[in-house]
């Protein structure tokens, strides 16, 4: 079976470093923009009537000629292997990721019918393979249990930026940026005190780390 893009997505994340560990996890908006080939709008028919909906993508910057049956999550300090099935790590044999995202709306626009989503953790230009809506009745579990996940999730850093330096983003960019670095893209491996720098909204941010505190330091346009 051959599959092909339907769409493309377009979000605030220039490169991997930054973007939010999964879905949800920020309020950063995308543009759900569709190829020429599937921009009939009888194929959006009804989706107004789902609040979230299933991106099906492509980990297009992780591909491998090679795949490894054993990955080392970040979140584990680099140094634990774990089966790649037992993670939501980008280098798989398919490179396939899922992500379960806001439906905010629709626009009309010179390039077809656009979706407005919320909550992506996808890379800008990612190719998406599929759109299915997320139905809450077989979707949600209560009782789920997450494995390794649950022991590091509600980890987040304190967040603070000088006054001047939020004139370079929009308020909204800048409550996303928070929110990004809130989650501490980091290694598990990191040390306190060292400058990192992630690409963002078209602008290199350069953050610090000291304990429980991040501080965004710099703001510059690329």
């Amino acid at each position: 079976m051959n599959i092909e893009p339907i769409a493309h997505i377009h979000t605030n994340y220039d490169e991997k470093f930054g973007i939010p560990r999964q879905s949800g996890l920020s309020h950063g908006k995308g543009r759900v923009v569709f190829v020429p080939k599937y921009r009939d709008p009888e194929s959006l028919r009804g989706i107004e009537g789902y609040s979230h909906l299933w991106l099906i993508f492509d980990f297009s910057e992780s591909h491998m000629e090679e795949w490894s049956p054993t990955v080392r999550p970040p979140r584990l300090g680099g140094n634990v292997r774990m089966g790649v099935f037992a993670t939501r790590s980008p280098f798989r044999p398919n490179s396939l990721g899922l992500s379960s995202v806001r439906l905010l709306g629709l626009e009309d626009s010179d390039e077809g019918t656009v979706l407005i989503v919320e909550g992506a953790d996808l890379l800008d230009c990612t190719p998406i393979y599929d759109i299915k809506p997320y139905v809450r009745y077989s979707d949600s579990h209560e009782d789920a249990v997450s494995g390794f996940a649950d022991d590091v999730c509600g980890k987040r850093l304190d967040v603070t930026i000088d006054t001047e330096l939020r004139d370079h983003l929009t308020d909204d960019s800048i409550k996303e940026l928070e929110e990004c670095i809130a989650q501490d893209p980091r290694p598990g491996y990191h040390e306190d005190g060292r400058e990192y720098t992630m690409l963002f909204s078209g602008h290199d941010i350069t953050f610090v780390v000291n304990g429980k505190e991040a501080r965004i330091i710099r703001i510059r346009e690329r």
